[in-house]
């Protein structure tokens, strides 16, 4: 054979075997199938989906932390064990409902609950919502009851609701006992005692003379929601937990009040308590934080507060000079007086958000202009 055919055949062959492709091999299956690791239950519990199973009614469901069924409007239902929580008995209070499912603080783990995908259909169905049709217009068609849940149904406070806002106390136990030490130390210096109540002593006005009917034209009555909401306030400084605030010593004022943390607008502060009396008997009396608590119709049957023995903060609370514009703007309080159950009360709520270091202050007249602020700083 030629040399050059051996060359060029051999050249062939290597061209054909850069294009020549063979078929994958096929592994030999093994004698016997591998052993497969089974997952402990622990990690499948862990990744398991949980599933709540829906109840009929949902009538019976109390609040886990103050253990009550009423404000049925304000509980949230955990989407992971079935219980109920009032939003305001919550820390941090939760003022919205949130969107889609929520998970309480024990199912959670962190403390704080999980948001999932839009989820409102157990809410629904504990509000016993329905819609109906009628005229092409979706119309909801409830019960009288239902119709009066769908009317306070928002959870969130709107302000032209004017809904009266829990305050909320510092988280720090020790700040706490920084303000109510504050307080202590005012009321000790005045020879005081403390009192978050109306005290009714002999040889002063019976319990029996302050009822809201007796007031000359009448007097705003405080709705259930916000009687609610006052006394949630109370039950918190029952248990220690007292509104951020710090009583002072200022050269001029005297003793005041300012806010030891921010506080929303529509928030309560305080009530004013302290001794009731008629106001006939305290004609000549000299103490300068008398307030107001009925204006009746027959003036020997009007009755004041006087926190000159027994009071709690509202007494350090002082007053504007309503004689001057700047004077007027330091206002961020008021005092109102409210018919809670049947009884006068008087309620100190904050006009607008205070900051914190702020001082408060509100007119000590209100609509009655009697009382003279022109000596005020």
């Amino acid at each position: 054979m030629h040399p050059a055919s051996t060359t060029t055949a051999a050249v062939r062959r290597q061209i054909g075997s850069r294009h020549r492709t063979s078929a994958p091999r096929r592994p030999s299956p093994p004698p016997y199938p591998s052993p497969k690791r089974m997952k402990l239950l622990t990690e499948v519990m862990e990744k398991a989906a949980y599933a709540v199973v829906e109840r009929e009614d949902y009538g019976d469901i109390s609040c886990e932390q103050c253990r009550s069924g009423e404000r049925a409007e304000e509980l949230l239902l955990c989407d992971k064990c079935d219980k109920g929580y009032h939003m305001k008995c919550l820390r941090p209070i939760v003022v919205r409902v949130p969107i889609g499912s929520w998970i309480c603080n024990k199912c959670s783990g962190d403390g704080q609950g999980r948001v999932r995908r839009l989820s409102q259909k157990k809410i629904i169905d504990f509000f016993r919502i329905q819609r109906c049709e009628k005229d092409g217009i979706k119309e909801k068609c409830r019960s009288l009851q239902d119709c009066r849940k769908r009317r306070r149904r928002s959870l969130v406070y709107q302000k032209k609701r004017r809904r009266l806002l829990p305050f909320i106390p510092s988280e720090d136990p020790a700040q706490r006992l920084k303000q109510m030490g504050t307080l202590a130390s005012a009321l000790t210096a005045l020879h005081m005692e403390f009192s978050d109540d109306l005290t009714y002593l002999p040889g002063m006005a019976p319990q029996l003379a302050n009822q809201a009917k007796f007031e000359q034209g009448g007097m705003q009555v405080l709705s259930k929601e916000d009687i609610e909401t006052l006394e949630q306030c109370r039950a918190m400084c029952k248990r220690g937990e007292c509104p951020p605030l710090l009583v002072v010593f200022d050269s001029c004022e005297g003793y005041t009040v300012e806010a030891d943390d921010q506080i929303k607008d529509l928030t309560i502060l305080a009530e004013y308590s302290g001794d009731v009396d008629y106001i006939k008997n305290r004609e000549h009396d000299d103490c300068d934080s008398m307030m107001t608590l009925l204006l009746a119709r027959d003036p020997s049957k009007s009755l004041v507060i006087c926190p000159d023995k027994r009071g709690n903060i509202a007494r350090f609370i002082n007053g504007i000079n309503n004689h001057t514009p700047d004077g007027k703007k330091k206002q961020n309080c008021k005092c109102v007086r409210y018919d809670v159950n049947g009884e006068c009360r008087v309620i100190l709520v904050a006009t607008r958000d205070v900051a914190k270091g702020e001082r408060l202050y509100y007119d000590y007249n209100g609509h009655e202009h009697e009382y003279p602020t022109q000596h005020f700083v």
